[in-house]
């Protein structure tokens, strides 16, 4: 068995049996391109998932479609399925879309002033991504960044928020994880992150908006780095990034 067929199984395992197949499928595969398990560029195939997942074609076909549709494979006829690169466009767009949510979410949960228990669990979470850093447990303080973002669009009701933020930002996480740790330290998010936090605490309603704008830019600072030092990883592109100020 190959490393990559051992790191996807191991994957599978991870998520509840009680999950269907094709939920466990999709979520191995997504996060096994955006972790570049499955790297760019690379071919898969039908018949390989299925046998290293010791299930039918058919989930995996739907599969591949799905991934597709959030911009992360190219279902090529009569030549196969790849793993797309990197878009630089893709990326900016996701990017804008999260922002804009985002802070709608914030500005929400600090005029909401949310309750205790609320701020308490936004803190551990915290807490815990800031012993990550010791560590330096990068896979793990990713998860727990989801954790936190998606805890803090539940916290205000805005569960449908939360998915259209995950729908649109598969190509924007493959930029995130390349950027951790060498370009952009877990401990400058995971502070971030409590700037976050201790505005919703204080009702500042301007201030969260503030500390949520300067965390979503934060990716425009490396992205040009991270395309120079992983270029194979990206599409050929002469578009300028745009900084933003403010």
């Amino acid at each position: 068995m190959s490393d990559m067929s051992t790191t996807l199984q191991a994957l599978w395992q991870d998520i509840p049996e009680t999950e269907s197949i094709r939920y466990r499928l999709y979520h191995v595969l997504r996060q096994s391109i955006i972790k570049m398990v499955l790297a760019p560029g690379k071919a898969l195939s039908e018949k390989e998932v299925a046998s290293t997942f010791s299930i039918s074609r058919q989930p995996v076909r739907e599969t591949f479609i799905r991934l597709s549709e959030a911009g992360l494979v190219e279902v090529r006829p009569q030549r196969g399925t790849y793993v797309v690169r990197i878009s630089r466009r893709a990326v900016l767009e996701a990017r804008f879309i999260r922002e804009a949510v985002e802070v709608a979410i914030v500005l929400e949960a600090a005029k909401a002033k949310l309750p205790a228990a609320d701020i308490m669990e936004l803190n551990e979470l915290v807490l815990r991504q800031k012993s990550c850093i010791e560590r330096q447990d990068h896979d793990r303080f990713f998860i727990l960044d989801e954790m936190f973002h998606r805890r803090l669009a539940l916290s205000t009701g805005q569960a449908m928020a939360w998915n259209v933020i995950e729908n649109a930002k598969a190509q924007l996480d493959r930029v995130r994880y390349l950027s951790i740790p060498d370009s952009t330290p877990i401990a400058k998010l995971a502070d971030q992150h409590q700037s976050i936090v201790n505005a919703i605490a204080e009702a500042d309603a301007p201030g969260a908006a503030k500390a949520m704008r300067l965390h979503q830019r934060e990716i425009l600072q490396s992205l040009p780095e991270l395309e120079h030092r992983f270029h194979d990883m990206f599409e050929e592109t002469a578009t300028p990034i745009t900084r933003h100020v403010g």
